[in-house]
C-alpha cells in the first residue's frame, strides 16, 4: 500500500465518528428519503381533527349546511348563553365536516375573536368546550388559518384551560395546542415560549388520567419536540424524564408517541444523545424492538438509529443491551415493511462506521449474511443503506474482517450494483471495492503468487470492466472516483495504464451518516 493510501485510509478511519456532524452528513439526510416518517404524516399525527360527533346529533354535513353559517355567527354575538352555545355547536358541527370543512368561512364571518372569548368562560364549561373544539378544528388546517386563531390569541386562553376541573375542556385544549405545535416551527416555537411543555407534562402523570387525555397530551408534547430547525434543546430536554417514565406505559399509543418524542431530542449531536441515554431509556427501547407493534417498533428504532450516530461509547452502550439480535430478527423477519428494513441498515452502518470491535459483534452475530441479502435483494432504498453498510465496514474493519466480507460475497454484491443509474450507490460501491483493493496489498505477500487477491476477484467477475465502462458516465464525480480506482488497480497489478484520463479526485466521505428528518415545516 503507498504511503498516500496509508494514509487516507488511516485519517478516514480515525474520522469516521467525528465527521458525522459535517454539512455533507446533514446532506445526506436531506437526499435519503426515510419513509417511515412520510407513513406517520400521511396517518396525520401533524395535525387532527375532532370528527367524535354525539350519536343524537347525527352526521355534521348532513345536518348543517353553509348557508347556516351567518345564523350561527349571529347567536355567538348576542348575550344569551344558550343561543352562545347553539351557535358555538353550529359552528363546531360545519368544521367537522369530513371533506373541505368551511374554515376559511368561519374565519372570515369574523367569529372566531368571539370564540377565543368563550375559552375564558369558566362560568359554562359546555361552552368552554364547544369553543375549543370548534378552534381545534380551525387549527387542523392550513398555517394561515392556525394563525388566525393564533393572532386572536387563543394561545394562553388555551394554556389557562389547562388548569380546567373539567376533563373534556382540558382535553379539548391539549388538542388544540397539539395541533398548533404540529403547525409549523413557528408556531411550535410560540407554544413553547408560552411554557407550553412545562405545563403538559404534568398533565401526563397525573393519577387516574382518562387514556384519551394522556394519549392526547403525549401527542402534543412530540410535536413540541419536534420539526426542522429543531427546537431549542435547552428547553425541550425537560421532556426527556417523563418520556422515559412514558414509554413503560402499557398503552401502544402512548409508547409510539413518546418514542418518536424522544427520536427527535436524540437527533442531533452527541450532548443530546447523551442527555437520553442518561434517562436510562434505551433498555426498554432496545427491548420494543421485539414490540407486537410496528408503530412502536418503528420509532424505537430511530432512537437506536441516531444513537449509534454518535461516538463510540454512545454506540457501544446499546450494543451491550445485544441490539444486534434485534436488528437481525427485524431483516430476517418477511412480516417487517420495507421502510423499517432499510433503517435497519441505517443503523447497521453506523454501527460499522465505529470500533473493529463492534464490527466484530456485528460479526459475531452473523448479521452481515442478512444486510449482503438486503445489498443482493432488498427493496432499492435499502440496498442502498446495505451498501453503506458494507462500505463502511470495509473502511473501519481490520484486514481479517474484510477478508471475511470478502468470502462472504461482498464483492459480487458491489460490482453489481454498479451499474445502477444512482450514481451515489455507485459512488459507496466503488469507495467499498477501493477499501477491499487496497486491504488485498496488505495480505498478498501470503498469497502463492504474491499477487493482490481481490484485485483477482475484481477482475475475475468482470468488475474492473464494470468500472471502466463508469468512464462514460455523465456525472463527473462517478467518472473521477472511477478513473482513480482504475488508476490505483493497474498500479497494483502492474497493468498497462488505463485509458482514461486523470481527472482531479473530488472528496467523497464516508462513514457514519443520517437518514432524512422527514418533519419539516
Amino acid at each position: 500500500m503507498s504511503k498516500f493510501a496509508k494514509e487516507r485510509q488511516d485519517n478516514r478511519m480515525k474520522d469516521y465518528k467525528q465527521s458525522f456532524n459535517a454539512d455533507e452528513f446533514k446532506k445526506r439526510r436531506e437526499e435519503s428519503i426515510i419513509s417511515i416518517r412520510r407513513q406517520k404524516r400521511e396517518e396525520n399525527i401533524l395535525k387532527r381533527r375532532n370528527m367524535d360527533t354525539p350519536e343524537e346529533e347525527g352526521d355534521a354535513g348532513n345536518m348543517h349546511q353553509l348557508n347556516l353559517l351567518p345564523d350561527f355567527v349571529q347567536q355567538i354575538q348576542t348575550n344569551d348563553t344558550n343561543q352562545q352555545i347553539s351557535g358555538t355547536i353550529g359552528i363546531r358541527r360545519l368544521l367537522s365536516i369530513q371533506i373541505n370543512p368551511p374554515i376559511d368561512d368561519v374565519i372570515n364571518s369574523g367569529v372566531i375573536p368571539y370564540l377565543v372569548q368563550f375559552l375564558g368562560r369558566e362560568d359554562d364549561p359546555k361552552l368552554q368546550f364547544e369553543a375549543a373544539w370548534a378552534l381545534t378544528n380551525v387549527a387542523s388546517g392550513t398555517t394561515q388559518q392556525t394563525l388566525a386563531i393564533i393572532s386572536a390569541n387563543a394561545i394562553p386562553a388555551f394554556v389557562n384551560q389547562l388548569r380546567s376541573p373539567e376533563v373534556s375542556v382540558r382535553e379539548q385544549a391539549v388538542w388544540a395546542l397539539g395541533n398548533i405545535a404540529g403547525d409549523s416551527y413557528q408556531c411550535r416555537d410560540q407554544l413553547l415560549f408560552n411554557n407550553v411543555l412545562e405545563k403538559l407534562l404534568p398533565v401526563t402523570m397525573e393519577n387516574n388520567i382518562k387514556p384519551s387525555l394522556r394519549r392526547n397530551a403525549v401527542w402534543a408534547i412530540s410535536n413540541l419536540c419536534r420539526g426542522k430547525p429543531a427546537p431549542p434543546f435547552s428547553v425541550v430536554k425537560i421532556a426527556i424524564p417523563y418520556l422515559a417514565e412514558l414509554i413503560k406505559s402499557n398503552d401502544s399509543q402512548v409508547v409510539t408517541d413518546a418514542c418518536w418524542a424522544l427520536s427527535y431530542l436524540s437527533d442531533g449531536d452527541n450532548t443530546k444523545i447523551q442527555a437520553v441515554i442518561n434517562a436510562g431509556v434505551c433498555e426498554k427501547v432496545v427491548f420494543n424492538l421485539m414490540h407486537q407493534s410496528q408503530t412502536v417498533q418503528t420509532p424505537s428504532l430511530r432512537i437506536i438509529g441516531n444513537i449509534v450516530t454518535g461516538d463510540d461509547d454512545q454506540t457501544q452502550h446499546v450494543i451491550d443491551l445485544h441490539v444486534l439480535p434485534r436488528l437481525k430478527y427485524m431483516l430476517d423477519n418477511v412480516n417487517i415493511k420495507k421502510a423499517i428494513k432499510k433503517e435497519v441498515c441505517w443503523t447497521i452502518s453506523n454501527i460499522t462506521a465505529g470500533t473493529v470491535d463492534q464490527i466484530q459483534k456485528v460479526i459475531d452475530e452473523d448479521l452481515f449474511r442478512f444486510v449482503l441479502d438486503q445489498l443482493n435483494s432488498g427493496e432499492y432504498d435499502t440496498r442502498k443503506e446495505a451498501a453503506w453498510a458494507i462500505a463502511n465496514a470495509t473502511s473501519s474493519g481490520s484486514d481479517v474482517q474484510v477478508k471475511y466480507l470478502v468470502e462472504s460475497g461482498c464483492i459480487e454484491s458491489m460490482c453489481e450494483l454498479l451499474t445502477s443509474p444512482d450514481s451515489k450507490i455507485v459512488l459507496v460501491c466503488l469507495e467499498g471495492l477501493e477499501n477491499i483493493l487496497d486491504r488485498g496489498e496488505n495480505i498478498k505477500n501470503l498469497c502463492a503468487d504474491r499477487r493482490n487477491p481481490y484485485a483477482v476477484k475484481i477482475e475475475e467477475i468482470e468488475g474492473l470492466d464494470k468500472i471502466e465502462d463508469l468512464g462514460n458516465s455523465k456525472d463527473s464525480t462517478v467518472y473521477a472516483k472511477a478513473a482513480h480506482f482504475v488508476r490505483k488497480f493497474n498500479k497494483y497489478v502492474d497493468s498497462e495504464d488505463s485509458m482514461l484520463p486523470n481527472p482531479p479526485v473530488p472528496e467523497f466521505q464516508f462513514g457514519a451518516h443520517s437518514m432524512e428528518s422527514e418533519y419539516s415545516f
